[in-house]
């Protein structure tokens, strides 16, 4: 009997269900939420919004992604590629602005997945996938400088761009403090150390509690660097979430409509990749079109919790697979898990220092920076294929994502046409 186009993989995946791989699922789960946990509040203050946010929204999406998803490992939440859009939206739009182009951007999901436009997402030309990935990765660079090297910002400074805070970041150089870099550099080094010993605990979660002993057992780093809980407000329990006095006018709506398209696009086009991803991985097919409509409500669900966007994450999803997890069940595991922590050990986050959540983020960088893709477009594409990754990614940083792939496919189609014409 053929499944219905929209079915999640949830219904499939159960048939045959047995104990062992529940219990299997289960401990994915669990890594995973032990993975997601540091990530989840470093991608949030990257974004430009409360740590506890980012927990929030691994917690709504990740369990509504993971329920409803046509993906069987697919675990979605706070990812990098979201940061700068969502501190964008933030700093011009306020919360209530984020809070209406998450919800407007899951609505256009929920439409492309019920028009069956899943399919066409993995057409997206993939030089213009490199170029703005590598471009977000830089950016997220970027805006780490300043708390990795303890700089102090002057009153007022609220850089948003990513030129503003290199040129933020010039202007406080005289503030360097060298015992963030200390704690900065800890963190860093044993996070590109510590896996090539040792798999089975994330790096993040050591190099969280060794950086967050040091601080608050020697008083010379306790008194000149700064922790998440320096600078934030970690709430205990549910989020409280309120929409007395928010702007939900239509006047808004078309204000942050072109953020939403942005969100809806970027969602659709990173979780179908993980999909791709996670297909190998695990020796399935996914559903496309039942993936988009689960962002949809992913990204609904996590707002209304106190979230930010959401989309499927590449490095849980694959951590998912390779710790054995093989339903949804994984990823619903890793949600409750954070719920759990949500309530009764969140406060703890406020001893994590800011230096190490700023190497976290140069980790992520890293990882999604794709520099040997780059490598590799230089020394085998064709020029017009080298053109477009680069004036993708150079518009990716100095400008937004919205503009970098607008440019880049309309670069993409010219090429494209003029090589059709030319052949005639």
């Amino acid at each position: 009997m053929k499944e219905w186009y929209l079915q999640p993989k949830l219904i499939s995946a159960l048939k045959g269900y047995n104990k062992q791989q529940l219990i299997n699922d289960i401990v994915a789960g669990i890594i995973v939420a032990i993975i997601a946990l540091p990530l989840s509040i470093a991608l949030a203050l990257a974004s430009g919004v409360e740590p506890a946010c980012g927990v929030y929204t691994a917690i709504a999406a990740g369990f509504v992604v993971s329920l409803l998803g046509g993906s069987r490992v697919q675990i979605a939440g706070p990812t990098a590629a979201f940061a700068t859009i969502v501190a964008g939206v933030v700093a011009t739009q306020g919360m209530d602005g984020l809070f209406l182009a998450t919800v407007m951007a899951g609505v256009l999901l929920l439409i492309m997945g019920v028009c069956k436009l899943g399919t066409f997402i993995k057409y997206m030309p993939h030089t213009i996938t490199v170029g703005f990935t590598g471009g977000i990765a830089v950016t997220i660079l970027l805006g780490q400088i300043k708390d990795f090297f303890g700089l102090v910002y002057a009153d007022g400074i609220r850089p948003i761009e990513t030129l503003e805070k290199v040129e933020a970041n010039l202007e406080a150089a005289a503030t360097f403090s060298p015992w963030a870099l200390l704690v900065g550099a800890v963190s860093l080094a044993i996070l590109i150390v510590y896996p090539k010993f040792e798999k089975r605990v994330p790096p993040s979660l050591i190099a969280v509690i060794v950086s967050a002993l040091l601080v608050a057992l020697i008083p010379a780093l306790g008194e000149q660097v700064y922790t998440i809980g320096d600078l934030y407000t970690i709430p205990t329990g549910l989020p409280k979430v309120s929409f007395a006095g928010m702007d939900l006018s239509i006047n808004k709506m078309l204000t942050v409509l072109p953020d939403a398209v942005t969100i809806a696009l970027l969602a659709a086009v990173e979780s179908l990749l993980s999909c791709v991803v996670a297909d190998t991985m695990v020796n399935s097919k996914h559903n496309p079109n039942a993936e988009l409509v689960a962002q949809g409500f992913g990204n609904i669900a996590s707002v209304f919790f106190g979230g930010i966007p959401a989309t499927g994450a590449i490095a849980r999803t694959s951590a998912n697979a390779k710790n054995g997890g093989r339903t949804p069940i994984a990823g619903m595991v890793h949600a409750i898990v954070l719920l759990l922590v949500l309530l009764f050990l969140m406060p703890y986050a406020a001893l994590i220092p800011m230096p190490t959540i700023a190497a976290i983020l140069f980790m992520v960088a890293y990882n999604m920076s794709e520099w040997r893709e780059f490598v590799h477009i230089f020394k085998q594409k064709s020029w017009t294929d080298i053109i477009v990754l680069v004036v993708t990614f150079a518009l990716t940083v100095i400008f937004d994502l919205v503009v970098a792939i607008v440019v880049g496919v309309v670069l993409h189609l010219l090429f494209f046409l003029a090589k059709k014409i030319c052949k005639k």
